[in-house]
């Protein structure tokens, strides 16, 4: 708490001395003008209010916001969504060009919800707006990235991601296989058919 919020000004009003003032008398020579004083009083929380902050004065309430996890991601991928907003109690909406228009729903003192991203959405950065039934908004940002292939693991030399060369390899060996057994089972069928 600062000092500025312990000590607030309370203005005093003085009062005249004589509670009757006499017929006649110029009520510009009576006395001393009144002043005002200035009394530190120290701020204290009635009911449970925010420091400094007088009592009936609008409360600040819980941050407004909203957030997309993960925040990068490709088309045809679901997000998650969390918000806040003033009043939890009730859904909202969470809009994106990425996504469209989607509702996020009381759960655990926040608002939640799922949003697939557009098969067709382009690569690019993209904002998430939050729109609060009370009038707020919030907004973050969503990055889509095109679709990546999983890369290859490093050659290491013992089995592990060889996937793709035992793949490459299988289509010739099997064909070649193939190829040397008809030529070899023609070949022996001639042979065969000439013996007798």
């Amino acid at each position: 708490m600062t000092l500025a919020a312990l000590l607030t000004p309370v203005p005093a009003v003085a009062t005249p001395l004589s509670p009757s003032v006499p017929a006649g008398t110029d009520s510009a020579h009576l006395a001393a003008p009144a002043r005002a004083a200035v009394v530190p009083v120290v701020a204290g929380q009635p009911g449970g209010g925010q420091p400094g902050v007088p009592e009936g004065a609008p409360q600040p309430g819980p941050t407004v916001f909203v957030e997309v996890s993960p925040s990068m991601v490709e088309p045809g991928h679901l997000v998650g969504l969390r918000a806040s907003c003033h009043d939890n109690s009730v859904g909202a909406i969470v809009v994106s060009d990425a996504f469209g228009r989607v509702a996020v729903q009381p759960q655990r003192g926040l608002l939640t919800g799922t949003a697939m991203v557009k098969e067709r959405v382009l690569p690019g950065n993209y904002r998430v707006k939050l729109e609060c039934r009370g009038g707020e908004t919030a907004s973050t940002m969503i990055q889509v990235v095109r679709q990546m292939k999983p890369s290859r693991g490093p050659a290491t030399g013992f089995g592990g991601s060889a996937g793709d060369i035992t793949g490459n390899l299988l289509l010739p060996g099997g064909l070649a296989l193939t190829v040397t057994g008809m030529v070899l089972w023609v070949t022996a069928t001639r042979r065969r058919g000439s013996r007798r």
